[in-house]
């Protein structure tokens, strides 16, 4: 067996040849981790025997003619994603010795389908970061580079792709975290409409924020998962009721017309923006309008207002959300504490890491109340005003591009101590999150080192298979 494998349907087709077998697939990806993950730290658990086990029952279903649509698939966990009786720990000392009573409504899905789940990925802290440097577990590293951050924070998972340890993963996208180290690892990462997907059994971060993301090799294999994973859910109140289209069909249909395409000037002329980046943004934007597509320039001035907003409701959101983890009914608590009030501080000091107190830290600043109406609610106002203003690009526009991320995947310890140099990681991808609409990142060439760029392509709420064909169109 070749060691990456392309795509699932290459899988499908090779199982329905008889050519392959799940178990045989099983273990080439145990391999694979074997071999790799203990220099790249990608996985944090590998559920071999389950995997092996769970790959004969597809095995026997295909047989028998009962297999679902994902038979095949072998799918990695960002840890910060239930899955019952298995360990999880939003790679935090906080959550220690945790086991997911339940399965989240995403990964029973995947289940339900015959999916094989193959472990848990390692990540930043509670999914707050840009690099993977914030996990407990130590950082992930980059396949391309070992060196290089993998992005994040869903950075174990990408990394589990781009190295061929598993064929899909699921991440978590507040602000980036699957698009920007999709980037980074030149793979496929989508972000998509928020409440596309049920919430129920992620790790809540930003709630208001907060969407299940895919990361793979490709376009197609993104739209089945997607196809199966979203949808209406009982345990979840803001979930959407739309009916899921059949992603996995119109990825393959040809457009009818050639969508209008937008970007904003003010992205392309970001100070923060590489020039070997900006380059090959241009360069793709050149290249689609010599195929015909209307590409045009646009103003947004509210662009510079999104980051900032982003990170004064997040902050406000973990602070709240974060404020469970006492120590009191589940996870780590600290052995150091003589009553009630040092139970709370001692625990939350020793379990949380450094960029998750700061998080917090900001966050109850912001909802304090001298400062709630200053900060947090003209950031709820600004937010609603960037929401409204994108609503009127894409009356006239089907796609708005961009870079996914200002560089490609930097040195790990470069930014250690400069959290806005950090946070600027984020410049790009912030912007779909505050608004809520979907946005995917694939490959757009590497830089003169040989690192990936990605481009990021974002379009209307729900539009996803509109979104997911120009993504398979782009990339072949």
């Amino acid at each position: 067996m070749k060691t990456h494998i392309d795509s699932f349907a290459s899988v499908q087709k090779a199982i329905h040849n008889k050519t392959i077998t799940c178990v045989e697939l099983v273990n080439h990806y145990l391999k694979v981790i074997n071999e790799k993950n203990p220099s790249l730290n990608a996985f944090l658990e590998v559920y071999e025997e389950e995997a092996k086990t769970q790959a004969k029952v597809v095995d026997e279903k295909i047989q028998n003619g009962t297999a679902g649509k994902l038979a095949g698939m072998v799918v990695g966990l960002k840890d910060v994603l239930c899955h019952k009786d298995h360990k999880l720990q939003a790679a935090s000392k906080m959550l220690e010795g945790f086991e997911s009573q339940f399965d989240g409504t995403a990964v029973e899905r995947l289940l339900k389908e015959d999916a094989i789940v193959i472990g848990r990925q390692n990540c930043d802290e509670f999914a707050m970061g840009s690099t993977n440097e914030n996990s407990a577990f130590g950082v992930a590293k980059n396949e391309i580079g070992e060196n290089r951050v993998p992005g994040g924070s869903s950075g174990g998972s990408a990394v589990a792709v781009q190295a061929g340890m598993c064929m899909v993963s699921l991440g978590s996208d507040t602000g980036g975290s699957v698009r920007q180290p999709a980037a980074f690892c030149g793979i496929v990462g989508l972000k998509p409409t928020y409440s596309r997907i049920s919430r129920y059994g992620l790790i809540a971060f930003a709630s208001s924020f907060d969407s299940i993301g895919i990361f793979a090799n490709n376009a197609a294999d993104t739209a089945i998962t997607l196809e199966v994973i979203a949808g209406k859910d009982d345990n979840d109140s803001t979930v959407s009721q739309r009916e899921v289209p059949n992603y996995s069909e119109l990825v393959k249909q040809e457009q009818s017309k050639k969508p209008k395409i937008a970007y904003f000037k003010e992205t392309l002329n970001s100070e923060g923006l590489n020039e070997e980046v900006k380059a090959a943004t241009v360069a793709k934007i050149d290249k689609l309008r010599s195929e015909g597509y209307e590409v045009e320039e646009v103003d947004f001035s509210l662009l510079k207002y999104a980051l900032p907003t982003y990170y004064i409701l997040i902050t406000a959101e973990a602070s709240t959300n974060l404020s469970r983890y006492d120590g009191v009914r589940y996870g780590f608590r600290s052995p150091n504490v003589t009553d009630l009030e040092s139970m709370y501080k001692r625990t939350r000091t020793e379990g949380f890491g450094k960029e998750v107190k700061r998080r917090i830290m900001l966050g109850t600043f912001v909802l304090s109340a001298s400062y709630y109406d200053a900060y947090f609610t003209k950031a709820q106002k600004v937010r609603r005003k960037i929401q409204e203003a994108m609503k009127e690009v894409f009356k006239e526009y089907d796609f708005i591009i961009s870079p996914t991320t200002p560089t490609t995947a930097f040195e790990i310890g470069k930014y250690e101590g400069e959290t806005v140099e950090l946070y600027l990681a984020d410049l790009f991808t912030v912007p779909a999150s505050v608004v809520g609409i979907p946005a995917i990142s694939i490959p757009n060439g590497t830089d003169k080192e040989g690192l990936p760029i990605g481009l990021q392509i974002m379009g209307n709420y729900f539009s996803e298979d509109k979104l997911l064909a120009f993504a398979d169109e782009l990339m072949n």
